[in-house]
This record gives structure tokens, C-alpha cells and sequence, in this order.
């Protein structure tokens, strides 16, 4: 008889995107090149200069030795400064823990908050590695359904109904992964409020905070004096900087939890590598002009995408999209995501992920990213869409 093991584990799903790249391999080879529109990763490599500023450090003996557990008083200094100018935010690298990319702030932020058989209000469609985590850990999600006619916007009002007694904190992703649908500030403030009312978290997931289109503030949380007691911010600069490989994830958070976060900290990765660090701090000291251009890059391509898609004759419906995101539903009824995301590697090359995988009842859904498609290419990639009959 073998080991055991948790059933809190065996029971969640395996990785959905290293499930959809294995069909790959059973793909009929017909000659047309593969569109990747599955897993959200820039396409483009990091700035030269900050390759070129990373390249001078590795003879630093420092560079492979450990840091403080919550990362380098300068680079969190940095970042403060980085905070002041996208936000309007008085943080104090007391704030700010560095992480293991944006999915280790989260289970920083969870097991921080919540205790097994604790709740957490989730806002559906979400991203599929927290309600992994969550069931990993023993915590009940409770799912805000989508409703397409809101664009997957959160409904403040639906949200406060599903808190109850047990409930830590309501989770949202702006802009969203998997819609690309950007919260507005307003509703944030709302959903900030409404955990006050609640003595609960508003968790805020801002992964894709750099590509909001023109730039914009995002909300203005950090500007509430008292915005510690009840918001709780997971970000990355993976996909800002193209340093996904890097996991250069954040968490901001009041001081009291960052030091009890630290406890687990320690024992998850004690820190996040000196390497990553420089790079970062190299970013938000530097590289302003250069994520900017690759924000304009990425909505020409979102709005490019949207105009091809919402041409007449086409039964896939563009249900959500903005961001590196569109949220589409698909025309074949009886079917679930995934085999219409299988139809779609075997039929007309292109990769993208099913609806299931971002919440019950979503199967008539599949998501797609833009971080790999080139604008050259998306009427090609649309023009497939269309031909799946």
C-alpha cells in the first residue's frame, strides 16, 4: 500500500495550462504555424539596460547570498518611490514584502488571514490559482457568479450578500485575468468600504496594473490614511518588466500583518533572490518611458483584436476583454471549454485556455492573452475563429 495523500490536493485540478500545452503534442501537423494565445507572457525580452545592469552584478559575492526575509531596505525604498508616482501612495518599505511572484503573495496574504474552514468571497470568472490554493488549504470560496451583461465587472452589492460569519476577505483581480476587465475606481472604493463594514480584507490582485490603457491610477485605497486595517494588495512586476522567469512579485499590506507574514515568509522561501531584487530596483527607478510604450503596444493589439473580432459573421461572442485579456463565448452548445479548446489546437492551430477552469457554470467560455500574438498576426488568428464551423 503507497503513502497517502491529502485529499485537500488530489482533489483540485491539475495546472490548466500545463494540461492544454500537452495537447500539443497530438496536434495533426498541417503546415500552419501555431497561434499561442493561452498563457499570459510577454512576448518581448526585457529592457537592454536592465539585462546590461543585471550582467555587472553576478561577480557581486553579495548576489547569491540571502536577503532579509521581506527583501533589501533599498530596493524596498525604491519601490516605495515607484508607489508614490503610479498611486499617490504613503507606503513605507514596512508595507511591502517581496515575493516569489505574484501566486506566493497570495498564500502569503491567505494563510496570513485565514484559517482552515475560513471563507473568502470570490469574484468569478477568477484566476484559476487561487481558488487552488484556497482548496488547498481548507478554505471555502464563496464565487460571485459572472454576468456577462456587467462585462465580469464585481457587483459590490452581490458581494456583500455572499458574507457571512466565517468570511475573511473578498478577492478581486483588476484588471482582470481572466476577462481583462478593469475595475473602476470607484467600485473598488466601494468594495474597500463594504470590507470595513464587514471587519474583513479586500484583497486586490494588480497583477496587470501596468496595463491599464493610458496609464491611469488605478483607484486611490493608498491615499486613505487608514487603508492598512482592511486592504491587502498581491502585484508583480513580472509582466511589467518581462521578467516572468524572475518571479518579481509583491505583497503591500499594514505593518503589523506584514510582520506576521514574515513568519511564514521564512519558511516558504525565506526571501526573494537578490537577483530579482536589483531588477526591480533597477525598474522602478528607471524604466517608466519603456513600460509605457509596451502598454500602448498591448492595447493597439487588445484593440486591434477587438475590431477583428466584432466584424459581422462571427458566432464566437466577445463577451469581456481589455488588458492582455479577451473573455469569449463560444458558439458549439453541448460543449464544454475544454473540448472546444481541443477543437481549436486540432482544427485551426490555435491555443488558448478553457472556461471551466475560471469557474463553475463557465463552460461555454475560453480565454485568450495577447502577450504572445504581434499585431501582424491577429487577422490571421481571428480569421480562424471565424472558419471553426
Amino acid at each position: 500500500m503507497s503513502m497517502m495523500m491529502s485529499p485537500l490536493i488530489t482533489g483540485v485540478h491539475f495546472p490548466p495550462i500545463s494540461e492544454v500545452k500537452r495537447w500539443l503534442a497530438e496536434r495533426p501537423l498541417d503546415g500552419r504555424e501555431l497561434i499561442d494565445l493561452c498563457q499570459a507572457v510577454p512576448d518581448y525580452l526585457p529592457a537592454p539596460e536592465l539585462t546590461e545592469h543585471l550582467s555587472g552584478l553576478l561577480t557581486d559575492p553579495l548576489i547569491s547570498k540571502y536577503s532579509p526575509d521581506e527583501g533589501i531596505l533599498e530596493v524596498r525604498e525604491a519601490v516605495c518611490g515607484y508607489y508614490g508616482r503610479k498611486y499617490g501612495a504613503q507606503v513605507s518599505p514596512g508595507n511591502i514584502c517581496l515575493t516569489i511572484g505574484a501566486s506566493q503573495a497570495f498564500w502569503l496574504a491567505i494563510v496570513t488571514l485565514c484559517r482552515a474552514g475560513d471563507e473568502v468571497v470570490v469574484q468569478a470568472p477568477y484566476y484559476f490559482d487561487h481558488p487552488m490554493a484556497l482548496d488547498i488549504l481548507g478554505i471555502k470560496g464563496v464565487y460571485a457568479s459572472f454576468v456577462e451583461a456587467d462585462g465580469g465587472l464585481p457587483n459590490p452589492v452581490a458581494i456583500e450578500k455572499l458574507i457571512g460569519d466565517r468570511t475573511r476577505a473578498i478577492l478581486v483581480v483588476s484588471p482582470s485575468n481572466p476577462t481583462g476587465a478593469i475595475t473602476s475606481p470607484e467600485t473598488i472604493r466601494t468594495l474597500f468600504d463594504v470590507a470595513k463594514r464587514h471587519n474583513i480584507a479586500l484583497i486586490l490582485d494588480e497583477t496587470y496594473n501596468e496595463f491599464i490603457p493610458g496609464g491611469l491610477r488605478p483607484h486611490d485605497l493608498f491615499s486613505d490614511p487608514a487603508w492598512g486595517g482592511h486592504f491587502i494588495q498581491i502585484a508583480s512586476f513580472g509582466k511589467t518588466y518581462a521578467l516572468t522567469g524572475y518571479r518579481a512579485g509583491l505583497l503591500v499590506a499594514s505593518e503589523p500583518f506584514i510582520h506576521n507574514a514574515l513568519k511564514a515568509q521564512d519558511t516558504m522561501v525565506v526571501c526573494q533572490p537578490r537577483i530579482t531584487q536589483h531588477a526591480v530596483k533597477y525598474g522602478v527607478e528607471h524604466l517608466d518611458g519603456w513600460v509605457a510604450a509596451n502598454r500602448d503596444m498591448m492595447t493597439r493589439r487588445h484593440d486591434l483584436f477587438r475590431e477583428e473580432f466584432l466584424q459581422p459573421g462571427n458566432r464566437f461572442r466577445l463577451a469581456a476583454s481589455g488588458a492582455f485579456f479577451a473573455w469569449v463565448h463560444h458558439p458549439f452548445e453541448g460543449c464544454s471549454g475544454r473540448q472546444v479548446a481541443k477543437r481549436l489546437v486540432d482544427e485551426a492551430a490555435i491555443l488558448c485556455l478553457p472556461g471551466e477552469v475560471f469557474g463553475p457554470g463557465l463552460e461555454g467560455y475560453v480565454r485568450l492573452a495577447f502577450g504572445n500574438i504581434r499585431e501582424e498576426a491577429i487577422p490571421e488568428a481571428v480569421r480562424r475563429f471565424r472558419e471553426l464551423v
